[in-house]
Order: structure tokens, then sequence, then C-alpha cells
């Protein structure tokens, strides 16, 4: 950006009502934490730097955020003692030097869209210096957000908080989000004003509008759908968030060409490529890290983890797991099925119950099974090893690591031994 900016993101909330020694930024949702998907909130900026105000669990805090973003500059603040979010905008203020504009976020909101914080950006620049732009919502259950106050002719008053509201104010639908974008030079004069003389003793940044107004400087609000301003505070708000969220990434990828039969009951998370035609068939979770070619078709029941790639035409089926695996051209793995750190290549079917066993309890190990290669049902391939192309193996056959299978050949039993030639009983 041509104007000096810093991202601040407020992530210093121990998330109490979670229940949980994981530091809430870091919960889970659809392949990122709450803060990788904040942290790509800001990148969409592209700020000078991003300074992030940590407390609880702020080392692992920090180091999620640079092994994320490890070419930002990133700064970090602690917090402790909390005495609210003006305070936590207090404790970045030695990081905000030379900054023209401070944009404000929240590391548990992670569905504020980029293009709504452009648009933020955009309104703070038009309204020239000194002023302030915040996001603004209208909810039909206000209950816990701060209320927005306007004048006679809609301009923007004050934000109050609820404790602090009256009844008629907390009638008002319209609610502050969290999200500013401050006048670097003014941001940096108000801070230290903020008083905690309020129903809870803190240190308010919402008091930091209401001084801009009482200065007569300029105030504006973008809307904004109330979905993007939902933050997580309890775990049946974080399942709402990623309720919202896998819907996006859904809709994204039906918007590419993907069919997906039943979005209610499909798991696919960020961070994972699907080519158009293929179809995604029920109760199938996708796991970030994933690729899949055009016109394959997975599920119903299918589970892909990271690693996995399918080559366009592949198919994996029922109850079939892959993880760190790499199916070619039109092969099909469709019952019953673990692929681990496999290899197979093109036009080969993997039978209904064959289990690729890629651990020995102490390191994982490849399988490779070759092109038009028949592996039988109920196979277990005892990993390191090779089912060369051509090659089949009988209904419940075990391939050790010593098997040395060879190329068309057939191999069956326990341990699997290579049929004669022309003999449909005799092993060597």
């Amino acid at each position: 950006m041509g104007t000096q900016t810093t991202v601040v993101i407020l992530a210093a909330g121990k998330g109490t009502r979670m229940k949980s020694t994981r530091p809430k930024v870091l919960s889970p949702l659809c392949g990122k934490s709450l803060l990788g998907w904040v942290l790509g909130q800001a990148e969409s900026l592209d700020p000078d730097r991003i300074v992030l105000v940590i407390g609880h669990g702020g080392e692992t805090v920090e180091a999620e955020a640079r092994a994320l973003l490890p070419d930002r500059d990133l700064r970090f603040v602690v917090q402790e003692p909390q005495l609210g979010t003006g305070h936590a905008v207090q404790m970045a203020a030695g990081e905000l030097e030379g900054s023209e504009r401070v944009v404000v976020l929240y590391g548990d909101m992670a569905l504020l869209r980029p293009e709504s914080l452009e648009g933020l950006v955009a309104e703070q620049t038009r309204a020239g210096a000194g002023s302030i732009a915040m996001m603004t919502a209208c909810s039909p259950d206000p209950m816990g957000y701060g209320r927005v106050l306007r004048g006679a002719e809609g301009e923007f008053s004050a934000i109050v908080e609820e404790l602090d509201c009256t009844d008629e104010q907390r009638l008002v639908d319209e609610v502050n989000t969290g999200v500013y974008c401050f006048d670097g030079e003014a941001l940096r004069a108000d801070l230290p004003r903020l008083s905690s003389e309020n129903a809870q003793s803190e240190y308010y940044i919402t008091d930091l509008p209401g001084m801009a107004v009482e200065a007569g400087r300029s105030v504006v609000t973008v809307d904004l759908e109330l979905e993007e301003a939902l933050g997580v505070n309890t775990l049946s708000q974080l399942a709402e968030v990623r309720w919202a969220m896998q819907m996006r990434i859904l809709e994204e990828h039906m918007d590419a060409g993907v069919v997906i039969e039943d979005p209610a009951s499909t798991y696919i998370d960020a961070g994972v490529s699907i080519g158009a035609g293929t179809h995604i068939l029920p109760c199938t979770v996708i796991r970030s890290g994933v690729v899949i070619g055009t016109d394959c078709e997975v599920g119903p029941f299918s589970h892909l983890r990271v690693g996995t790639r399918l080559a366009p035409g592949a198919e994996v089926g029922n109850f079939t797991e892959c993880k760190n695996a790499s199916l070619g051209p039109g092969t099909k793995a469709k019952h019953l099925s673990y692929l681990g750190d496999a290899e197979v290549g093109a036009g080969t079917n993997i039978g209904a119950g064959t289990i690729f066993a890629n651990y020995d309890g102490q390191t994982k190990h490849v399988t490779r099974v070759g092109d038009g290669a028949f592996v039988g049902s109920g196979t277990t391939i005892v990993a390191p090893n090779e089912v060369p192309d051509g090659s089949t193996t009988g209904a419940g056959a075990v391939l050790t690591r010593e098997s040395g299978m060879g190329p068309g050949e057939v191999w069956v039993g326990v341990p699997a031994r290579k049929m004669r030639p022309n003999d449909g009983t005799g092993t060597n």
C-alpha cells in the first residue's frame, strides 16, 4: 500500500468459555487456525508491518504466526494484565511510530472478507486526515455488542458498550463489530487519553470514535454483513463460524465446476484443489493439502488426508481413506481400503478391503503400485513394497517386504507367493 500501514491484531484472549488450554486464536477452522484466517485478512492489505497483541499462550501464538508469514515484518507485544481492547492497542503504541494508517482486527473474526477490509480502508482514505472508519452491522439480537448511536441527521455520535447502555440504548440494533481503520497520527495522540471510568473499569477502544467526534474529526461507518462480524468465544460459536466458512469453501468449488451432491454432509478444508467435472458424494471429508484432478469421483464416506493426489478420472469410494497417496489416471479404490504413503499408477484397481500397511511402529514407508495392476480384495501390502506393472494379487494375499514381485506376476496366499505359470493351484 502507498500509505504507511500497520495492522494490529488483538489476539490475547484466553477463551475461558471454550474450556481449552489452547489459545483461543489457535482453534482449528476448516484447515487453518482462527489466527491463520485473520492473518490472511491482514495480508490482503499488504501492510508494512503486522503487530499481534498476545497474552495467554503467547509463545505458541507467536510461533504459529511466524510459521504462517515467515517473510512478513511481524511484531509482538504482550498485554498483561488484560484491561480491555483500548488497553490492548495502547500496548501496541510503541510499534505504531511512523504509521500513517492503523487497521485493528480481532484474532477470532475469521469470516471477515478481504474485500470488506479494502472497502473500510477506502472509506477512511476518503474521509481524510484525522478520520476513523469503522465497521457496523445490524443484528436482530444485539446482546453483548456495543451499540452505535447516531445524531438527528444520522451522523455517527458514539459507541456505548452494553453494560453502560441505558434501557433505551439497548433497543438499538446497529452494533459495533470492532474493526477500525485509524489515521495513525490521531490514534497515537488519542490512546493516552483513554479512561477506565466505566462499568467494567476497562479501557475501551470504542471510546476513540467518540473522542474524534468531540474533536470535530470525521468518523465514517461501513456496513458489514452480520455473518462477517461473528467472533468466537464458545465452542458453539466456533461451530457456527465453521459452518459459515465451510459453505463459502463449498460454494467456491461448485462455482468452479465441482459437483457436490450434498453440501450439508461434505467437509472440505481450505487449501484443497479440485478439478472441474469431479463429483464429490455425500459424507466425504477432504483435508487441506489434497489435490484432485478433473472428472474424478470421491465418496461416499471417503476421507482424503494431506498429501493425497488424484489424477484425472481417478475414483475413491466407500469407506476408503487416503493419506499421502497418489492415484494415477483412471485408477480406482472403491471400497473399504486404507492407502497410506502410496504411489499408484494409471488404470489400476485396488480391491475392497485392501490395506497399505505403511507404519512399522517407528517409520512410515512407501508402497509403489504400477500401471494396470490388479490388487485383489482383502490384500495387505507391508511397506516398503512394490506391485509392478500388470501384476495381480489374489484375494486375502499378504505381501511381505521380502515378496519381490515381478511385472505381470500373480501372487496369492499368506504370506503371498508367486503362482506357477498356467497352474491355478500350485505355488513356488
